[in-house]
């Protein structure tokens, strides 16, 4: 293999001599997506937050938590390719690593950039075609998704004490606004921005939806967050289903469909 140049997509340009052998992943929903491709050995280090597929997740190599890499551990791996995230990840960690390695990163705000992404990483790791039976899987299961025709206002909570929630230009407004839901946390122009309880009644929310991360909302949250919002209905999501970009897609729309009819209960 003669030397190869990829543009990430932060518009940063990495040359690799050979397809990587030795790869890192600093994010779970990538790393899940390098084992669908069949990159089972080439994986050597990831975050204790990958923890998909179950018996990799068991063997491999943690480098620390998404945003306290652990850059000794990595170090020690040599790898021969990093792969990152602009949100995810702590931007001077990326920095220090992109000193010693190559390091392609990431930058996910809706369906496209993620499909991208995909194709992308499966052009690096000499794996295009696996890539492309990915892509065109989660285009099909796109192409069944289906939309509200009540129109409800919502807020995505992702975290307590203080209360924050999926705001402007996330991966989870793209996918609220696909199934026709109104994101009231879009209007101010944060990504994730910090809401008072009494801003959060003012906006009136039809729906609260409660993610499993990366704060862990669970059913024992539920009372407490109905108590304080009485006019709400409060549901339980799975962040995965809503943030985990790479080949968990695949089952999104499904997971949406079931949501808009759940919130059609009564």
């Amino acid at each position: 293999m003669q030397n190869h140049t990829y543009t990430d997509q932060m518009g940063r340009k990495i040359t690799l001599p050979y397809f990587p052998k030795r790869i890192v992943s600093l994010v779970p929903s990538q790393t899940e997506l390098l084992y669908d491709l069949g990159l089972n050995e080439e994986v050597v280090g990831q975050t204790k937050f990958c923890i998909h597929p179950d018996e990799m997740h068991k063997v491999k190599k943690r480098v620390g938590g998404t945003k306290q890499l652990k850059h000794d551990v990595i170090a020690s791996l040599h790898p021969d390719l990093i792969i990152g995230n602009k949100e995810e990840n702590e931007k001077n960690d990326i920095e220090l690593l992109m000193k010693q390695f190559p390091v392609w990163m990431s930058d996910i705000k809706n369906l496209a950039d993620a499909l991208e992404m995909i194709k992308a990483i499966g052009s690096i790791v000499n794996k295009e075609e696996n890539a492309q039976q990915i892509v065109s899987e989660i285009e099909s299961a796109f192409s069944m998704l289906k939309k509200s025709n009540m129109p409800k206002n919502v807020l995505y909570f992702i975290w307590k004490n203080p209360w924050m929630v999926a705001g402007h230009d996330t991966i989870v407004q793209y996918f609220l606004y696909a199934i026709g839901l109104n994101n009231l946390a879009s209007k101010d122009g944060s990504r994730y921005p910090e809401l008072s309880q009494n801003e959060i009644q003012t906006l009136q929310p039809d729906v609260i939806f409660l993610s499993s991360e990366p704060y862990p909302f669970a059913e024992k949250h539920i009372p407490e967050i109905q108590a304080l919002f009485p006019h709400s209905k409060i549901i339980l999501v799975d962040g995965e289903m809503f943030t985990w970009y790479g080949s968990r897609l695949r089952y999104t729309p499904k997971y949406l469909n079931k949501l808009l009819e759940q919130i059609a209960m009564k």
